[in-house]
C-alpha cells in the first residue's frame, strides 16, 4: 500500500498546494483531504488534521508539517534528496519546521502572495506551448540572417570581394596548420568557390523554412548550426557580431530543446546572461557617459544606423534621458535575477525585457539582434500563459545528455562571469569555454560598453583626373545630410556597419579597408552592388581618396527650413589619394 498524505481539504492554500506536491511526487501518489480520511485515523485529533499535513507512510508511520513532506516525496525523481538533507544535514530540520509553522500558521496571507508570485496555479511550469512557438521563431531569424548575407556574401568575401574568402583560408592554415579547421571550423576548408559561398547561404535559408514549418526540427537546427557556423569563421571582420553568435549559441541549445524543465532552463540561464553581462560591462568599463547616466545623450546621433526616430529622441529632456539611461541598468543588472523566480516574476522580466528590446528597436537598426532577445522572452512564458498547448510529442529520456549539457552551460557561463568581475574560476572551465569559443557553443555579451560621444563618417569619393571627386553614396549609413536615417532591420548592412567601426579608428587599424579602395579601383561589379549605385558607370576611377566628416544630427530648424536631417563638418583625410599605381 502506498503512503498517503492528509491534508485539510477546506483551506484553499492547501489544495494549491497539493496540486503542486502531485506533480512532484508522481501519478502513484496518494493525497486526501482529513474530512474525507480522519475516520480511518481516529488516534490522531482532527486538532493535529487541521494544524499540519499528515503522512502516513505503506508501514503506517506518521510524520507531520514539514517532515511529512518531505517523506512524502523521498521515491520522487530529483526530490528524494530532500528527504536525507531533512534527516542529516545539521538545522535544515529546525529551520524547515519554524518556515512550515509560519505559513501554517498565516495561509490566508500565503494564499495572497502565491496568488501574486504564481498567479492561478502552483502547479510546476510546463512549457510546451513556448517551446512550440519559440522554435519556429528561431527558425525565421536564421531565415532572415542568411538571406542577409546571401545578397552580400560575394561583395563581402567573394573571389572579387573586400576579403575573399580563399586568401584568407591560406591563411590561416598557413599559421595554424593541423589545428586550422578546430580554430576557425568551417565548410569551406573544402569547398571555397563564390558558388559554395552562395549555396551555403540558400541552402541556409531553405532548411529554415523547413524548421520553421515544423519539419525535422532538431536535426535542422544541428544543419542551421554548422551552416551558420561556416559563415561567421569565413566571414572575417564583417561577421562575429554579437548577435552573430548569439544566434549560435541558440541554434546550438535548440538541437536538445525539449519541454523538459531543464532543457527550457539552459535558455533561462542564457538570457540571464545575455542581460546581466550587458549591464555589467557598462560598469565594469568606468565609462563616464554610463557612470553619470548621460548615456543616452549620445547614444541615438552615434550609434552606427540610427532610425528616423532616434533623431527624435535625442531631443528629450536630460532628466528624461538620464532616466532612461538608469532604467537600462534596472532592467539590465535587476530584472535577469527575476528569471529563476516564480512564474509571475518571470512574466515581469520577459516583459521588462521586451520593452527594452523594443525601445532599442525603433531607434537604432541592429540587425535581428533586438526581435532574437525579445523571441528568447517567449520561452520566460509558460502554458498557463498561453492558455494553449500543442500535441505533446513523443517524450525521450536523455537524461545523461541533459546532466552534461546542464554542466557544460554552467560551467562556462560561470567562468565568464567569474572572469569578468576578476575573480578566480575553475581551470576545467577556462579549458572548456577556450575549446567552445570558436564554434560560438557559449559566448559573452554587452554592446556599448564606452558610449561613443562623437560621429565621424567616411566619404569615399573617386576621380578621373585628380581635380573633380565624385563621391560613392552608401545605402544606408549617413551620407547626403538630406538623407533620412533608414529602417532596414532585420537586414543587415555589414559594409556599412563595417564602416562605422572604421571611423572609430584609422585606416592603419582598419587593412580591410585598403582591400575595399583597391576593388573599388577595379570597378568590382559585386562590391559596388553594396553601394547605393556606381558614380562611374561604364567606367571605372583612376583615383581613389576618404575623407573624414563629423556628423551631428540637424537642429529643428535646420530640419524644418533646409529638409537635412545631418549637419556636418570635414574635419580632414582618412584615406589619402591612391591609384592603382601606388597600391
Amino acid at each position: 500500500m502506498a503512503g498517503r498524505l492528509i491534508y485539510d481539504g477546506e483551506c484553499e492554500f492547501c489544495r494549491r498546494c497539493i496540486a503542486r506536491w502531485r506533480q512532484i511526487a508522481g501519478l502513484g501518489a496518494i493525497a486526501v483531504p482529513f474530512q474525507a480520511a480522519a475516520s480511518e485515523y481516529p488516534q490522531i485529533p482532527l486538532e493535529e488534521f487541521r494544524g499540519a499535513v499528515q503522512y502516513i507512510d505503506e508501514y503506517g508511520r506518521r510524520s507531520s508539517g514539514a517532515e511529512a513532506i518531505f517523506n512524502s516525496i523521498h521515491h520522487a525523481p530529483g526530490y528524494g534528496w530532500l528527504a536525507r538533507a531533512y534527516r542529516t544535514v545539521p538545522l535544515f530540520a529546525p529551520i524547515s519546521d519554524w518556515i512550515y509553522h509560519e505559513v501554517a500558521g498565516h495561509r490566508e496571507s500565503a494564499t495572497w502572495i502565491t496568488r501574486w508570485l504564481w498567479g492561478a496555479s502552483l502547479q510546476m511550469p510546463e512549457y510546451h506551448a513556448a517551446v512550440w512557438i519559440f522554435r519556429r521563431l528561431l527558425a525565421l531569424v536564421f531565415l532572415v540572417a542568411f538571406v542577409s548575407f546571401a545578397v552580400q556574401a560575394r561583395g563581402l568575401i567573394g573571389s572579387q570581394g573586400i576579403l575573399p574568402l580563399s586568401p584568407y583560408l591560406d591563411a590561416v592554415y598557413a599559421q595554424l596548420r593541423g589545428r586550422a579547421w578546430l580554430d576557425a571550423p568551417t565548410l569551406f576548408w573544402w569547398w571555397r568557390s563564390d558558388t559554395a559561398l552562395v549555396t551555403v547561404c540558400w541552402a541556409g535559408a531553405a532548411l529554415a523554412v523547413l524548421c520553421a514549418l515544423g519539419i525535422f526540427q532538431r536535426l535542422i537546427f544541428a544543419l542551421l548550426f554548422v551552416l551558420y557556423l561556416s559563415l561567421v569563421t569565413a566571414g572575417q571582420v564583417f561577421m562575429g557580431y554579437q548577435w552573430d553568435f548569439l544566434l549560435l549559441e541558440c541554434g546550438f541549445l535548440a538541437i536538445f530543446l525539449t519541454p523538459a524543465l531543464p532543457r527550457v532552463w539552459l535558455f533561462h540561464w542564457l538570457i540571464f546572461r545575455l542581460m546581466f553581462e550587458s549591464g555589467c560591462v557598462k560598469l565594469l568599463s568606468h565609462d563616464p557617459t554610463w557612470a553619470n547616466l548621460t548615456a543616452l545623450t549620445y547614444h541615438y546621433q552615434t550609434q552606427p544606423i540610427p532610425t528616423p526616430l532616434a533623431w527624435y529622441a535625442i531631443r528629450a529632456p536630460l532628466w528624461f534621458q538620464k532616466f532612461s539611461t538608469a532604467s537600462v541598468f534596472a532592467v539590465e543588472l535587476c530584472a535577469p535575477f527575476l528569471i529563476f523566480g516564480t512564474r509571475r516574476l518571470k512574466q515581469i522580466a520577459a516583459a521588462a525585457f521586451t520593452f527594452l528590446q523594443l525601445s532599442i528597436l525603433l531607434t537604432g537598426n541592429y540587425a535581428y539582434f533586438n526581435w532574437l532577445s525579445i523571441f528568447l522572452c517567449v520561452l520566460l512564458l509558460d502554458d498557463r500563459f498561453w492558455k494553449w498547448r500543442p500535441a505533446a510529442p513523443r517524450a525521450t529520456g536523455w537524461r545523461a545528455v541533459t546532466a552534461l549539457l546542464l554542466a557544460f552551460v554552467l560551467l562556462c557561463g560561470g567562468t565568464q562571469i567569474a572572469e569578468m568581475f576578476s575573480r578566480p574560476s575553475i581551470g576545467v572551465g577556462r579549458r572548456l569555454l577556450a575549446f567552445a569559443s570558436p564554434f560560438g557553443l557559449i559566448n559573452s555579451y554587452g554592446l556599448f560598453a564606452n558610449m561613443t560621444t562623437t560621429r565621424i563618417e567616411i566619404e569615399l569619393q573617386g576621380s578621373i583626373d585628380g581635380e573633380h571627386w565624385r563621391t560613392y553614396d552608401f545605402r544606408y549609413k549617413p551620407g547626403d545630410p538630406r538623407r533620412a536615417p533608414p529602417w532596414v532591420a532585420p537586414h543587415q548592412p555589414r559594409l556599412d556597419w563595417q564602416m562605422w567601426f572604421a571611423a572609430l579608428g584609422t585606416r592603419q587599424e582598419n587593412p580591410w579597408f585598403s582591400g575595399f579602395v583597391y576593388r573599388l579601383l577595379t570597378g568590382s561589379p559585386e562590391v559596388l552592388r553594396l553601394l547605393n549605385g556606381n558614380p562611374f558607370p561604364g567606367d571605372r576611377p583612376k583615383y581613389i581618396r576618404a575623407l573624414a566628416y563629423e556628423y551631428t544630427f540637424s537642429d529643428i530648424h535646420d530640419r524644418q527650413q533646409r529638409r537635412v536631417w545631418w549637419s556636418r563638418e570635414l574635419k580632414g583625410s582618412y584615406f589619402p589619394r591612391a591609384s592603382l599605381q601606388n597600391q
